[in-house]
């Protein structure tokens, strides 16, 4: 019962079979083979227009060089608290952009309050070189907690960039995942709201190490290459990344794993609301979910083969947790199983 994190699950067997079936010949390196130049036009049929994209090892590189492409001296990125580039990367951003900051804003269940941000940018005035300036905005999709900005959301979040005149970078670590929980397209999700650049995932849905940096503002690609380049982010055999998004994207595969990993949360959800020792801390929109319940009955699920962990009280989260409870995070994937969840279901019914 593997609910620690999707990134725990393996690879899926069709983009498995797509890496063996590439793995032999040669073909032209550091992107420019014809299955890179295939992936990249496949980019851009999903997106609806000529994006511009980059293969990456990691997110965190990923969203390091998109907030890097857009930095200025001083420069200030605006995310929320508990934000992946602003809690687990390591200074990631910071480092790739040659020291620049992230500025944190509040808002509840792990989504930007756009009156904070409006606030937060305001402040920096861009004509006080004391201060720093502002030079973007990120936006996690769906965000640490499980939940999904809005086509709504992101618009205004986007009103607010554009007042300024910044870009708005998009993490898609869970791309796929808020993309089929809104019923809409990676266009409709993006720049028809205003998003500039994305950080593209497809390692936690069941690829094994496949990330890119999608970029539409095609002026801004040349200085990416470069930067991609000095940030040791270059592959030589592009293409063994190529043919992980060419298996994910054929037939649809990237949206039947991330719809399969959101029902598994739901299904996991529903037994939780249904547990006499657990109780939702509230629904998830995506593939995480979230539970209060005791310590021991934690430690005891533990014991006998439940993998998940504790997590911190997320801002704006108003709900009860006891003395002696903890607030706990599941992630299903592409690889859980109906019968994985029952089970967990049968043992905190």
């Amino acid at each position: 019962m593997f609910f620690a994190s999707d990134n725990w699950a393996g690879v899926h067997s069709n983009i498995a079979a797509g890496l063996s079936a590439n793995a032999g010949g040669f073909s032209t390196a550091y992107g420019d083979g014809d299955l890179d130049r295939a992936v990249y036009q496949r980019f851009s049929e999903i997106f609806e227009r000529e994006v511009a994209v980059f293969f990456v090892a990691t997110g965190t590189a990923a969203n390091s060089l998109s907030l890097a492409a857009y930095n200025k001296p001083g420069g200030i990125s605006f995310a929320h608290r508990e934000s992946h580039i602003i809690e687990d990367e390591c200074g990631a951003p910071e480092y790739f952009s040659g020291g620049s900051r992230l500025h944190a804003v509040d808002g509840a269940l792990g989504k930007i309050d756009p009156h904070n941000l409006e606030r937060a940018v305001a402040r920096f005035a861009p004509e006080i070189v004391h201060w720093g300036r502002p030079t973007a905005v990120s936006i996690t999709q769906s965000t640490e907690v499980g939940t999904v900005y809005g086509l709504d959301d992101i618009s205004t979040i986007s009103e607010i960039a554009k007042r300024f005149s910044l870009p708005l970078h998009m993490d898609g670590a869970r791309f796929a995942n808020a993309l089929v929980a809104l019923e809409t397209t990676p266009a409709e999700m993006t720049w028809k709201r205003g998003v500039d650049i994305v950080s593209f995932g497809g390692t936690k849905n069941g690829c094994w190490c496949a990330e890119a940096v999608v970029l539409f503002d095609l002026d801004r690609a040349k200085e990416l290459s470069f930067l991609r380049k000095r940030a040791a982010q270059l592959f030589s055999k592009s293409r063994f990344i190529a043919a992980q998004f060419d298996a994910y994207f054929t037939d649809g595969l990237w949206l039947d794993t991330a719809r399969h990993a959101n029902a598994m949360a739901a299904r996991l959800a529903a037994a939780i609301e249904d547990s006499a020792t657990a109780k939702l801390a509230w629904l998830p929109q995506a593939n995480e979910v979230f539970a209060v319940m005791k310590k021991a009955e934690a430690e005891r699920l533990q014991s006998v083969g439940a993998a998940f962990y504790d997590w911190h009280r997320p801002h704006g989260f108003d709900g009860h947790v006891g003395e002696d409870d903890l607030l706990y995070r599941f992630v299903t994937s592409f690889a859980t199983t109906s019968d994985e969840v029952d089970r967990f279901g049968q043992m905190i019914a």
